[in-house]
């Protein structure tokens, strides 16, 4: 049976947590598909800087999407298909584990390996 809801509502800007409920980053944008009659349905959760970037637009989000695809080697923003959503409510679960989403917290590990480690103390707390 099919759902419908406000996307914009029930899903942007709400955490997502993989099946072990680690955290995996926010919905920052959607991704739709057209269905067998050309109506419009949700395909996938689009999550990062990247995406929140072009949900932004302007000179701002485009200097977002820049900066954090700079850094994370990548202009690609996290794509979950919703096939790999297993709960909505106040946080979004997935069914799968962050370790088995290619690309996820691409742009954290570089800010953990390449700012927070040379910050003083900064060792431990990644630890």
């Amino acid at each position: 049976m099919a759902r419908y809801l406000d996307a914009g509502l029930e899903l942007l800007d709400r955490q997502v947590l993989d099946c072990d409920g680690r955290p995996v980053g926010k919905v920052d944008d959607l991704e739709l598909v057209m269905d067998a009659k050309g109506a419009p349905v949700l395909g996938a959760l689009r999550i990062g800087p990247q995406a929140l970037g072009m949900r932004i637009g302007g000179l701002v989000g485009r200097a977002m999407a820049g900066i954090a695809s700079r850094l994370a080697g990548t202009d690609q923003a996290l794509v979950v298909p919703l096939e790999q959503v297993d709960e909505i409510g106040i946080v979004v679960r997935l069914s799968v584990p962050v370790a088995d989403l290619p690309g996820a917290n691409r742009l954290e590990h570089w800010l953990r390996d390449q700012v927070v480690t040379r910050i003083p103390g900064g060792r431990r707390a990644t630890q």
